[in-house]
């Protein structure tokens, strides 16, 4: 199958479906919403290194080592453009869970899940089209649909902005409403958005076959690499061993449910992108799950096994 080819398939998605997904990526940030206190934006704060050197990896580190990868793999365009797509987005909300199974620093891990979110508002736009227009070939793609940057961040906000506001609001207003719809809400959202993955899947199988191969080695590489940047930046400023773990993660689980969205809306589900998105959304849950089977089983240093999850 011609790689190249995959540039010019649309993924069937009709408007309706759009904007389900939309929903239900609005819903899932709302159900993380509800967990997140205003101490959670003030850690950063009172304690800044940590959540600031992963927050750095995130939004940094990774889409400018994610272009150097796109240069050095060179595959179709609209893969290039996916990967740096899923680069631009911020964490995933399984990532406080999987740095929980990795004996992490949960802290860390929901400090930068609180901020990468507030801060994907306008980094996400940013880096995109930031990354995106250095190549020559990703930047052919974002001038036929001419993508404007601000568009992008209006759709970033409703989607993450507005749920957040919303979430947080009832969590301080009505903790013991939160508390009550928190755990069924989260399930029931994730329920939801996997019965529209398996869906969108379902319209699109043929395209799913002939072209999912062509990607899985793309999002394998750029998922590790983004699970080492996470983990080693940590390490070169002397973190602890338990936060190294939470930003490793944190860096390595991203919303590629957002990406997805920004796909669908503004580039029409083109293959490329779709499919690294989509395949992201999968992998990022095997590999997160992999590395905190993989941390839990090396011990944690002395000095560390009475901390707990605050810093």
């Amino acid at each position: 199958m011609d790689a190249a080819a995959i540039d010019q398939i649309h993924l069937n998605f009709n408007p309706q479906g759009l904007l389900i997904i939309n929903a239900a990526v609005g819903l899932m940030m709302l159900g993380v919403a509800l967990e997140m206190k205003i101490s959670d934006f003030k850690r950063i704060i009172v304690s800044p290194k940590a959540p600031a050197i992963g927050l750095i990896a995130q939004f940094i580190l990774l889409p400018a080592f994610t272009y150097l990868l796109v240069r050095v793999l060179n595959p179709a365009p609209s893969i290039a453009l996916g990967m740096m797509m899923v680069a631009a987005c911020p964490g995933g909300n399984l990532s406080n869970i999987v740095t929980y199974l990795a004996k992490g620093n949960t802290a860390v891990s929901v400090s930068m899940t609180a901020v990468s979110t507030a801060v994907a508002i306008v980094m996400t736009p940013f880096n995109l089209a930031f990354w995106g227009g250095l190549n020559p070939d990703t930047a052919a793609i974002l001038k036929e649909v001419s993508l404007n940057p601000v568009d992008v961040f209006m759709t970033v906000f409703i989607i993450l902005g507005i749920p957040l506001a919303i979430g947080m609001t009832i969590g301080t207003k009505y903790p013991g409403l939160a508390d009550k719809i928190r755990k069924p809400f989260k399930m029931f959202t994730l329920v939801f958005f996997i019965v529209i993955v398996i869906g969108a899947l379902a319209a699109n199988w043929q395209n799913f076959l002939n072209y999912v191969g062509i990607v899985v080695f793309g999002v394998f590489v750029h998922n590790l690499l983004a699970l080492n940047i996470g983990y080693w930046s940590a390490w070169a400023i002397n973190l602890p061993v338990r936060d190294r773990r939470a930003i490793s993660i944190e860096v390595g689980i991203q919303n590629s449910a957002l990406g997805l969205v920004l796909i669908f809306t503004f580039f029409g589900g083109l293959g490329g992108m779709a499919l690294v998105a989509a395949w992201w959304g999968i992998w990022h849950i095997i590999a997160g799950l992999s590395a905190a089977f993989l941390f839990s089983r090396r011990k944690l240093p002395q000095a560390e096994l009475a901390i707990g999850n605050e810093y």
